[in-house]
């Protein structure tokens, strides 16, 4: 007998944006999907070359019963001594955090079984998890950062206020600890979008909204750092509240300083006339994922920038090529339009700014260790559309980071540093390492196949049994030496996109998250669905994006040749074609189908102590709420996915990050409630307070103490 849940009857249409309503698509990336895929170059298409247990929880809207509790995902972390700033100078009596363990030391082995019973897919209005765990929230939009934060008032917010407080549409997930008992540590989340209509009481339209209320949209962006600490000796967590909280601070899109680093920084291309040498830039936007260095710092993603600016439509032609290959609305190929913001900041009028939106799309570094360090933005990896950055020490000490570009028909990256890491939690190790990211040499993937001929879209396995083939880093960029003929260094650094183009990387759909595991030396890479792919005069189907219309997604495994990441060659399989299982053209490792849990929409990945992959979702284009999904990638249970949790109606899963001894697990739950016609006064979801929806982070445990999953 079969123990998959199975899907219940589907609550209205699916169509291109899968179960995203138009509202998300509006606000998170500016409609991407109704404009035409801005990679218009002619290289080399891919193509060419209920019934589950369940226990009630809180208010459930429409009387329905939900179940506790989460589950991790995440990079494996080690314990930071000391909780103390990290960069006290050497002799002052501070100690330095232990980095070194943080990311560098390999998780132990376990036999790859998890042990929870998976959840049916569901619609309901809260958080729904596998009997034997519970959750918490543990901070929510408008809850307080600093220490003189005022509560959330939505009839009064200001930029002022929400300066302090928790920012919208949390993403990205870290948790870094603060001493080796185990019992404090700092939540480091991204803010990656907001949305006014969810925001403000009687929004009518985003040119009627006051200035200062377009000032608190723009600080509600960024990334929050706040202390938490255990909760007894159970896996949940909860905030700080009193003491100095010396950590906890805003980074907006207001006000934050960000110093540019590496080759590009002081080039043509980011000068401006507030910044005529080009070092410094204002605010950070749509931050998306992101991932913890082996130092202890976080690395964030800016993702859809292009949907802030205005003004690209009386640009010179050869300027309007450049912002339209990043969607920056321009008349020749998008429509004009913004999120209003040029109202409060003039920055973000292309007409009277003309560098200002090539001042985002990178990849940022915070030290959340040092309330003072200033982040930075990081030109070595290149300008796009990052959904995030995740490294690895590689055998040579070299620091590799690993990208996806998050639109369709976009690239792989990967950035290998020129200096090596220094192992160690000394002041000057540390220094060290804080710069690894500045020089290096960038690289984009292009992909080759086995079985092109037996690809009819249809998503049939071919004959080997497997998706799969080879493929090579092709070199962009070192330091100052380009390798693309007719770019400059900083050109291809600031325009990378074109310099992908120009050497035939391969096109893919949707590389979204990607993240090395540190048990296995494997990459896995998110592709979250393309529906135009084989549509028109769209590229064709190939063996890594073997269906036409891809509405479902699927993941993508690389593993470097030699396990040698600072090489060049690779191969790569597709472990999970995604969907519902009963449909012939999904793929789970040859795992028996019948076990396995529907899956649409890959979106972030992440890992446990044991090595499973954690899969969290967006847009699951099956009718149910989106999820969290787990499983093994070796042994004989590779392939058994199951569904741990659900988010709420409306949401999005988030950031799912694993404790160092995973006990616990953080998921942020964004947009909750976002569907068309929905307000403050007259909300589509009431999660997490009752009252109207909150954006917010949650963290679940298992209840008898033991790792979750297994």
């Amino acid at each position: 007998m079969s123990d998959r849940p199975r899907l219940l009857p589907l609550l209205g249409q699916s169509g291109p944006h899968g179960s995203r309503s138009s509202m998300t698509c509006l606000y998170r990336c500016g409609n991407a999907c109704d404009h035409p895929a801005p990679n218009e170059s002619d290289n080399e298409y891919f193509g060419d070359v209920v019934k589950a247990e369940v226990t009630r929880r809180g208010v459930v809207r429409a009387g329905a019963v939900g179940a506790l509790v989460l589950g991790f995902g995440g990079a494996a972390a080690g314990a930071l001594a000391g909780a103390a700033p990290a960069l006290a100078a050497p002799g002052d009596g501070a100690a330095l955090p232990d980095v070194e363990s943080f990311t560098a030391r390999k998780p132990p082995a376990g036999n790859g079984a998890l042990t929870f019973k998976a959840i049916p897919p569901n619609r309901l209005d809260t958080l729904v998890v596998p009997n034997g765990y519970d959750h918490s929230v543990v901070i929510r939009w408008g809850d307080p950062v600093v220490p003189d934060a005022p509560a959330l008032d939505v009839h009064h917010q200001t930029a002022a206020r929400q300066s302090k407080q928790f920012g919208y549409n949390n993403d990205f997930v870290a948790v870094l600890p603060l001493n080796n008992k185990g019992d404090r540590a700092l939540l480091v989340v991204n803010h990656e979008y907001t949305n006014e209509e969810l925001m403000f009481p009687g929004f009518t339209s985003l040119d009627a909204l006051t200035v200062e209320q377009v000032r608190a949209t723009i600080a509600a962006h960024g990334l929050s750092v706040v202390e938490v600490e255990r909760v007894g000796n159970t896996g949940e967590w909860k905030l700080v509240r009193t003491g100095k909280r010396q950590y906890n601070r805003r980074i907006t899109a207001l006000n934050t300083r960000f110093d540019f680093t590496g080759p590009a920084a002081g080039s043509a291309w980011l000068k401006t006339a507030a910044d005529p040498r080009g070092m410094v830039a204002i605010g950070t936007l749509n931050n998306c994922a992101g991932g913890v260095t082996p130092w202890g710092t976080v690395l964030s993603g800016e993702e859809n920038f292009n949907q802030y600016f205005v003004g690209g439509d009386g640009a010179p032609e050869a300027a309007k090529a450049k912002l339209a290959r990043y969607g920056i609305p321009t008349t020749s190929r998008y429509p004009s339009g913004s999120r209003k913001w040029e109202r409060a900041d003039e920055r973000f009028d292309l007409a009277k700014h003309p560098n200002e939106a090539n001042r985002f799309g990178w990849v940022v570094e915070v030290d959340p260790l040092d309330p003072e360090a200033k982040p930075r933005k990081h030109t070595a990896l290149g300008r796009l559309k990052h959904e995030g950055a995740n490294v690895i020490i590689a055998k040579s000490g070299h620091v590799v980071a690993y990208m996806g570009d998050d639109e369709r028909f976009d690239y792989m990256y990967k950035f290998v540093s020129d200096k090596k890491y220094i192992k160690g939690n000394s002041w000057t190790a540390r220094q060290h390492n804080l710069t690894l990211l500045e020089s290096g040499t960038l690289y984009v993937a292009k992909l080759d196949y086995t079985s092109a001929d037996e690809i009819d879209g249809s998503g049939k396995l071919p004959s080997d049994g497997a998706f799969n083939g080879r493929g090579r880093w092709i070199k962009l960029v070192r330091g100052n030496t380009s390798y693309v003929p007719g770019m400059t260094a900083a050109d291809v650094l600031t325009f990378t996109r074109l310099a992908g183009d120009a050497v035939g990387a391969t096109k893919m759909d949707r590389p979204e998250d990607v993240e090395p595991s540190l048990l296995t030396g494997k990459i896995y890479v998110a592709l979250t669905n393309n529906t135009s792919r084989g549509v028109g005069t769209s590229p064709a189907v190939d063996e890594a994006n073997p269906r036409n219309a891809n509405k479902h997604g699927q993941i993508l495994e690389i593993v470097e040749d030699r396990g040698d990441h600072v090489g060049e060659n690779f191969a790569w399989s597709l472990p999970i074609v995604c969907g519902d299982p009963t449909d012939p053209s999904t793929f789970f490792s040859g795992y028996d189908k019948t076990k396995v849990s529907p899956i649409s929409c890959p979106d972030n990945v992440a890992f446990d102590g044991a090595g499973n992959l954690w899969i969290s979702t967006d847009g699951n284009a099956l009718g149910s709420n989106d999820g969290l999904f787990a499983t093994p990638v070796e042994g004989p249970e590779k392939g058994h996915l199951k569904q741990f949790l659900t988010v709420p109606i409306g949401a999005e899963t988030c950031g799912p990050f694993i404790s160092t001894d995973n006990r616990s697990v953080f998921v942020a739950v964004q947009h909750p409630g976002e569907i068309s016609g929905a307000s403050i006064e007259n909300p589509a979801s009431n999660w997490p307070d009752g009252d109207f929806a909150k954006p917010g982070v949650v963290v679940a445990w298992r209840l008898n103490g033991g790792p979750v999953g297994s």
